[in-house]
């Protein structure tokens, strides 16, 4: 009898997108590689007790990117995924994500050393990403995100 090694559960997470717009317009995503494959994805990472699900992405991003911005309250999507864990089976995770528009990013952070961070220009963080979901997601971003005005600089 074969055992069924994933968890029939489906559970939810949390993800932030962070990312910026250059004064040319061209919008970049800054993604992390994750701790065991090193493949690109993006800060995500279990519910916060307590805390808004946006705030709970904004957290993730900074201990996994050093990044701080502003989270938008507003989910842009979801996607799912097999997340492998620590007893070796898997678990169906779905991922809610929200849009970070990144204004710093901290020297130090507390994952720091188990990750790479690194800013992609969207098309580029599109290829870099595995996940099909989080790909088409990130193909629509540009109109799901907020062009906000700045200020006058004169």
């Amino acid at each position: 009898m074969s055992r069924n090694r994933t968890s029939p559960k489906r559970r939810l997470q949390y993800a932030a997108v962070p990312y910026r717009r250059r004064d040319d317009g061209v919008i970049e995503i800054m993604l992390v590689t994750s701790r065991e494959t090193k493949r690109w994805v993006i800060p995500k990472g279990w519910p916060i007790g307590g805390a808004k699900p946006y705030a709970s992405a904004a957290r993730e991003a900074l201990e996994e990117a050093g990044v701080v911005g502003r989270a938008e309250a507003d989910a842009i999507g979801a996607y799912h995924y097999a997340k492998r864990l620590k007893n070796g089976t898997e678990a169906r995770c779905k991922v809610e994500v929200f849009p970070l528009e990144v204004k710093s990013q901290r020297k130090r952070w507390r994952e720091k050393g188990e990750r790479k961070a690194r800013w992609f220009e969207l098309p580029k963080a599109v290829q870099a990403v595995q996940e099909a979901g989080l790909r088409r997601l990130l193909r629509n971003l540009d109109g799901l995100v907020p062009v906000r005005k700045r200020a006058n600089r004169s």
